[in-house]
């Protein structure tokens, strides 16, 4: 909540009060218009646009198009006159401001007090995007005259395809109106996005709007043959007060096959919601949040700031996935701006995964794990473009198509190729359900490891295994050989494979149809991976030729000069030993049962002091492993930076939206950092301690059909079984039995 505000910040309150709800999603931006400085966005999940791959240099191998979310239509558009001279706070002498993200229930409030001559009106605005009806975005409009004198009231409601993406090439439109339908109380838009010549799909968006109110409906002319508009007026005496609902139904070609059925199914569902009241519609979308936070609340007692991070971190994420469809996956920017496209990144696997499997039901995993099973065919053609076997899953996707334009990304960074196998493991792992891996999983994991078998080559001089050319987790180092973290990846990947190949069914391993050949190979590579490490130090040595850098700390870098991307050039930050996010420390992270402590130890100590964390994903996974070497003031830092990443404005970047994906980060420092939760072999072990600053916290953990409550406070930790049969935990090395 706040009670400022400054035009200079608009964009930052913007992204910070995003709601959504898995299906659609929209930043903070004001329902009337405003004329200041402002970054408009409306997104529908699934809902893209392939722009031209435009680049100086093109290069054999590039995908054809740039995939970008599109701004939808404006459908939360309102108006207001008063006098007849409409309200925009960019101009506008205007007091008691509020602005209030109710978190718990998912309800944005906008408030204020705006006078106009001897008008003086209270304004409230109050929208939500239902969880219940997902295709139903509700918004509440609320005058009261406070002045002392009569005033004319009009608003226009309106819904407006007139939008553009800041992001676009050349100021490009892309959505054309297919028909329009204003009616004196209603109005509808069809908009489909503009041709393209790639051969994928157009989306088709149809908004329809409905109202209720005692305000008198004005008839008038369309404005546009891009918008449609309901006019409602009314006069206010002193102290009296009107509302005006504002009730949009949103559909798209992603779920009907054709205009008609788009029409039907809008005008259907926008009765069944006209028979309903603002409060009945509002309370089912309440319920749902409510029975969410009671399953995955982390609570912490003794430092606010925290406690908001976190509760923060996981109403951003659940407003952007909850597993309802399998065709969607988590944009690290979710529905909160353009960046990064808005795409599928290999964050999901690495970092929501984990995340989604303590506070969700399988199935919701289970889905992300089938969005990529099911774009397998867009992996082979990814491989194919680069003259490799087997399937290359995308850096950037919306179909499976690799759809990024920087080359030392797009083609380098294939690391994402093992984060997906690993995440395949880690929903075994933690469900205890084999059924994926399997099936559906066994084809993924065979694929991956034809990739993998023939993107390596074999070294003569050191008769290992070795991968050339690539991009890491840290992207200030392109180009390099042999990193750590992608060697290891693809020998696990290849490893685990064979191991999976011996529990399938006969009738699976035929249509795998992996030789004993492939096998023996996959093997040989196994054996004979080439991974850096220097025994001086004792350290994996993130990729050859990193300790021949000018290896001085972050530390003497000079404070004006950070963050480092937004202050050198991109020959400095290449040729430096800095770090962006964890790169050998990630797999250090991703096997911590498979490192000694004092492995563990030389090389977080050895790698932290070089680390900038301009990524959002980096902080959270040394946190980790900070509280596992037990340096808890690191652990704390850490986490306090991953979970108010955003609302603190760490990186400077906010403004853009926020980070979704890092989100996770908060869950991930507290549960598996301070808490220390592993799974081993089916059992769930724990090593809690409680942060100095901090005076209890507690959280609600899925696992296996079992809701368990963790509660840490002064005098220890303390361990509830909330649903489920009676389960054995392993707490600091000791069986404890938990029972209702």
């Amino acid at each position: 909540m706040t009670h400022d505000f400054k035009p200079e910040d608009k964009r930052l309150q913007e992204s910070m009060t995003s709601i959504g709800n898995g299906y659609m999603g929209m930043r903070g931006f004001f329902e009337e218009d405003y004329s200041g400085d402002s970054l408009s966005g409306l997104y529908l999940g699934g809902v893209w646009y392939p722009d031209k791959t435009r680049v100086g240099w093109w290069k054999n191998g590039y995908p054809e198009y740039f995939g970008k979310v599109v701004n939808a239509v404006n459908f939360i558009k309102m108006n207001i006159k008063i006098n007849g001279e409409k309200i925009d706070l960019a101009k506008d002498t205007f007091s008691d401001f509020n602005l209030d993200l109710d978190m718990k229930k998912s309800l944005l409030t906008r408030s204020f007090t705006v006078t106009k001559g001897e008008a003086k009106v209270a304004v409230t605005f109050e929208r939500f995007v239902s969880v219940a009806q997902q295709e139903l975005s509700v918004q509440r409009l609320t005058l009261k005259n406070v002045g002392s004198s009569k005033v004319a009231i009009v608003v226009d409601s309106a819904i407006d395809a007139d939008v553009k993406n800041e992001d676009a090439n050349y100021d490009e439109r892309f959505w054309e109106v297919v028909s329009t339908d204003q009616q004196a109380d209603r109005g509808s838009v069809m908009a489909e996005t503009t041709p393209n010549p790639f051969g994928t799909p157009r989306f088709t968006s149809a908004m329809g709007m409905r109202h209720v109110t005692d305000l008198k409906n004005v008839k008038v002319d369309q404005p546009s043959d891009k918008e449609v508009v309901n006019e409602f007026a009314g006069e206010l005496g002193p102290n009296e007060s009107t509302q005006l609902e504002k009730r949009v139904i949103v559909v798209t070609s992603r779920d009907y096959d054709s205009n008609e059925a788009l029409t039907k199914a809008m005008d259907t569902l926008s009765d069944q919601v006209a028979a309903q009241s603002y409060d009945q519609l509002f309370d089912a979308h309440a319920k749902i949040w409510e029975d969410r936070w009671n399953k995955s609340d982390i609570q912490i007692d003794g430092d606010i700031e925290a406690q908001q991070g976190i509760r923060f971190n996981l109403f951003q994420l659940f407003s952007t996935y909850y597993g309802e469809d399998s065709r969607l996956n988590i944009g690290p920017k979710g529905f909160t701006g353009e960046k990064y496209g808005g795409a599928t990144y290999w964050d999901t696997e690495a970092f929501a995964v984990p995340v989604y499997l303590g506070i969700t039901d399988p199935k919701v995993t289970r889905n992300l794990l089938m969005y990529r099973y099911k774009q397998l065919d867009g992996a082979y053609h990814n491989a194919k473009q680069q003259g490799l076997k087997g399937a290359l899953f995308p850096m950037v996707t919306f179909d499976g198509i690799e759809c990024h334009n920087e080359w030392e990304i797009t083609f380098e960074e294939i690391h994402r190729n093992g984060d997906i196998a690993f995440a395949i493991y880690n929903y075994t792992r933690y469900t205890g359900d084999d059924s994926y891996v399997l099936h559906e999983g066994s084809k993924v994991l065979t694929e991956i490891s034809r990739f993998w078998a023939d993107r390596v080559h074999f070294s003569q001089r050191k008769q290992q295994y070795m991968i050339h050319g690539v991009t890491g987790p840290d992207e200030y180092e392109n180009n390099v050989d042999n990193n750590w973290y992608t060697n290891i990846l693809a020998q696990w990947t290849l490893k685990y494979t064979l191991a999976i190949l011996k529990q399938v069914s006969p009738e699976q391993a035929k249509k795998l149809n992996v030789s004993d050949d492939e096998k023996k190979q996959w093997q040989d590579i196994v054996d004979r991976m080439y991974l850096p490490y220097d025994k001086d130090l004792n350290i994996f040595v993130q990729h050859d030729g990193f300790l021949d850098k000018d290896l001085k700390p972050v530390s003497e870098i000079p404070a004006d000069q950070l963050p480092i991307n937004q202050h050198w050039s991109w020959d400095k930050i290449l040729r430096s030993p800095y770090i962006k996010q964890g790169d050998v420390l990630q797999g250090i992270w991703d096997f911590i049962d498979d490192f000694t402590p004092e492995q563990k130890k030389s090389n977080f100590d050895f790698y932290e002091k070089f680390t900038v964390h301009e990524s959002s994903l980096s902080p959270a996974i040394y946190s980790v492993l900070a509280a596992d070497l037990g340096y808890e003031e690191k652990a704390v830092e850490l986490y306090e930076r991953t979970a108010r990443l955003d609302l603190d404005n760490y990186n400077n970047d906010t403004v853009d939206g926020l980070h979704i994906t890092a989100m996770t980060g908060g869950w991930i420092a507290v549960v598996q950092g301070f808490a220390g939760m592993r799974v081993r072999d089916g059992k769930l072990h724990y090593a809690p301690f409680l942060p100095k600053k901090w005076d209890h916290y507690s959280f609600r953990q899925v696992f296996r059909d079992h809701l368990i409550e963790v509660d840490v406070d002064k005098d220890g930790a303390h361990f509830k079984l909330v649903s489920g049969e009676p389960i054995t935990i392993d707490v600091a090395g000791k069986d404890v039995k938990l029972a209702k």
